[in-house]
């Protein structure tokens, strides 16, 4: 049996501003041949999905009144199902597409690059960056691409496709990372930031709807989902789970991908609003109004234009929480990038780390930093809303991809022993299926549970984008 050691759930715990004694509620078991690494990603893993869901049975607790805490119980085989649960979708038996052909480490005339090019946009500003016409689909473009590169020094082409809007970086060592300008300023950083940065009113828990015993721990709540592709989607979706009324508000230029909706849409609606039209504006003005947890997950600074950056958020809607995920953090050069788990890997030293016996640039078995922060978000959520039941205030939860990869490589601990020899994870247990909207959908359980907690999302996902833009009814 496998010592688990509980270093890294204290460590999150206390970024949360918890009580270390409430950790002793936690109790871990499972398989042992999840998530394996030359990285703790087993560990990390369990540590941020303990954490969410001790945030979330303090919560439940509170809005009793108080009394004793319901226990959590973490079960790796689950958390390693969750933690690919994009691989797991199936709808009507259907598997959701993965990478695009364009997306993949490449060789450069010094080393490696790592490119993301899912979405049209990016696929078209990365070939215009390489100077590869677009004439034809991506597995034709493959050579061309793979013979530009070729000619190109790796740190020199991440500027250039940068500075053309799309998305590459050079794969670094993690000394390289640490001495880098940006990688020496998340080193800086703490895994996380709560904060209390604006006056509110005290929050009533109890009288919220579904306040009395048993009640989920964010039922009545309104969120506001702001996010897209991966960590903000599953903190939303897990808020879900936890009874809020989750809105998806996406802008119809940046249209999302239906597999990946599968998966991240669980629990929530989703709607299309376009801020530039007035309609649509004042109706997103509407659902502000009502929302008390704003979650946003572009690139820093992208919605301040439309007045959704935290200090105007706090100053129209006081005793929000507010939630804000990145890939670099909000500080130093690359504060202002766009970023994916695959890239952060690949910039951090992670992919050198995981490198083969090849050499060639490896990748952790899931995309570990984007679902495990979103965990993290979850429970810096959660902890706000319990801090509000004493405090009041408006309060701000900042995570980035970045400083969970430092984290992860730095500070979290492995685990004493090591599993069995060809003990291999299967994740049959931790699957379930159902009907839903699109066909007969199958997903991975949610890995977030406590006593007397949900077991499963109370709906699954919808078409993208066909929600009528309103809240529930109280």
């Amino acid at each position: 049996m496998i010592k688990r050691s509980t270093d890294a759930l204290e460590h999150v715990w206390a970024a949360l501003g918890g009580d270390p004694a409430l950790t002793a509620a936690v109790v871990t078991d499972g398989p042992g041949g999840a998530l394996q690494a030359r990285l703790p990603v087993r560990e990390m893993a369990r540590s941020t999905v303990a954490a969410c869901a001790l945030a979330a049975a303090e919560l439940a607790a509170a809005r009793r009144g108080g009394g004793t805490l319901p226990a959590v119980r973490v079960c790796d085989g689950a958390v390693a199902t969750a933690f690919v649960s994009e691989r797991h979708v199936r709808v009507d038996g259907r598997a959701a597409t993965s990478f695009a052909p364009l997306s993949r480490f490449w060789r450069t005339a010094d080393g490696w690059l790592r490119t993301h090019a899912n979405y049209p946009h990016h696929r078209a500003r990365l070939l215009a960056a390489l100077g590869v016409p677009d004439s034809g689909a991506d597995e034709a473009l493959v050579p061309s691409v793979a013979a530009a590169l070729a000619r190109r020094e790796a740190a020199r082409t991440e500027e250039e496709v940068h500075a053309a809007g799309g998305l590459a970086v050079a794969v670094r060592t993690p000394h390289e990372w640490a001495v880098h300008p940006h990688g020496a300023a998340v080193l800086q950083r703490p895994l996380l930031s709560l904060e209390r940065f604006a006056d509110g009113p005290v929050r009533t828990l109890g009288g919220l709807p579904g306040g009395a015993s048993g009640a989920l721990p964010a039922g009545g709540l309104r969120v506001l989902d702001l996010t897209r592709v991966l960590a903000g989607p599953v903190a939303t979706r897990t808020l879900a789970l936890l009874g809020a009324d989750v809105l998806r508000v996406d802008t119809p230029a940046l249209p999302e991908s239906q597999d990946l909706h599968d998966d991240t849409g669980l629990g929530k609606r989703s709607t299309v609003l376009d801020l530039a039209r007035r309609a649509d504006r004042a109706a997103f003005e509407e659902l502000l109004a009502g929302a008390d947890v704003v979650v946003t997950g572009y690139r820093p600074g992208a919605l301040d234009r439309h007045g959704l950056s935290p200090q105007a958020l706090a100053e129209r809607r006081p005793g929000l929480v507010v939630g804000q995920v990145s890939a670099w953090g909000t500080y130093g050069p690359w504060g202002d990038r766009r970023g994916f788990d695959s890239l952060v890997q690949a910039a951090c030293g992670i992919a050198a780390t995981e490198a083969g016996d090849d050499a060639r640039p490896g990748a952790l078995p899931a995309q570990a930093l984007d679902h495990g922060t979103g965990y993290l978000l979850a429970a810096a959520v959660l902890r706000a809303l319990t801090r509000q039941r004493t405090e009041g205030g408006t309060h701000l939860a900042r995570l980035a991809l970045a400083q969970t990869a430092a984290w992860l490589a730095r500070d979290v601990a492995r685990d004493a022993g090591e599993p069995a020899a060809g003990d291999v994870h299967d994740p049959g247990p931790w699957l379930t299926e159902r009907p839903g909207p699109l066909g007969r959908v199958r997903h991975a359980l949610p890995p977030v549970t406590f006593d007397g907690g949900p077991r499963d999302w109370a709906r699954p996902a919808g078409r993208w984008g066909a929600d009528e833009p309103a809240w529930r009814p109280a």
